[in-house]
């Protein structure tokens, strides 16, 4: 009777020291593959700040000049569409941010022609909300490659996530929300908040 007691006390033993381990072992590979994901993340937002802020990056309003040269009256669409063409091309933009920038540069062309803006002049910051002095891939007026910062997991999937990019302490900007989604098992940014629809519509000084 001692002997087995003995026997299933050892077996019991051993089955919780392999769960512990199995658990230690799922455990760290779970952080690991975190780390792993957060650093491609943050490597995918440097590029994205290489990208925008190098000769081959895009004009964020292809504006069109009235024959005087003085007033901003639309969008150049031809432009536009290079534009287009372009972000497709870096393969860093989820369709998802791609639509929504077409979509708010072709309202805000239509809200020039239709005078829902003011009068843009040429020299002056812009009378609608988006890119107006500040520079919205990273929500400051810096050059962004010229903000160290790091990037905070709000939730993370294996195929989307939510994330905060976030400055050092010192720095007087604002922290912002970017999402990313996955496109051919390729991490892609599907939003950014500096090119959020509807804030980039609104009238300048407009809440």
């Amino acid at each position: 009777m001692k002997l087995i007691i003995l026997t299933t006390l050892i077996f019991g033993l051993l089955f919780m020291g392999c769960n512990q381990a199995d658990n230690k072992a799922t455990s760290t590979t779970e952080e690991n593959n975190s780390t792993e994901e957060k650093e491609q993340i943050q490597n995918l937002i440097r590029q994205v700040f290489t990208w925008a802020d190098s000769k081959n990056g895009i004009s964020l309003v292809p504006v069109l000049k009235d024959s005087k040269d003085s007033i901003f009256i639309g969008v150049d669409l031809e432009e536009h569409k290079q534009n287009l063409k372009k972000l497709h091309q870096t393969n860093f933009f989820a369709t998802e941010f791609i639509e929504n920038y077409n979509k708010l540069i072709l309202t805000l062309d239509n809200g020039l022609r239709n005078e829902k803006y003011e009068q843009w002049l040429v020299g002056d910051l812009p009378t609608f909300s988006f890119a107006n002095g500040w520079n919205p891939w990273c929500c400051a007026q810096s050059n962004c490659l010229d903000e160290s910062f790091q990037i905070e997991i709000i939730k993370l999937d294996n195929n989307s996530g939510e994330l905060k990019y976030k400055r050092d302490k010192d720095s007087s900007w604002i922290d912002f929300v970017f999402r990313i989604k996955k496109e051919n098992g390729i991490w892609k940014i599907s939003y950014l908040q500096g090119f959020d629809y509807k804030d980039g519509i609104k009238r300048d000084g407009e809440s």
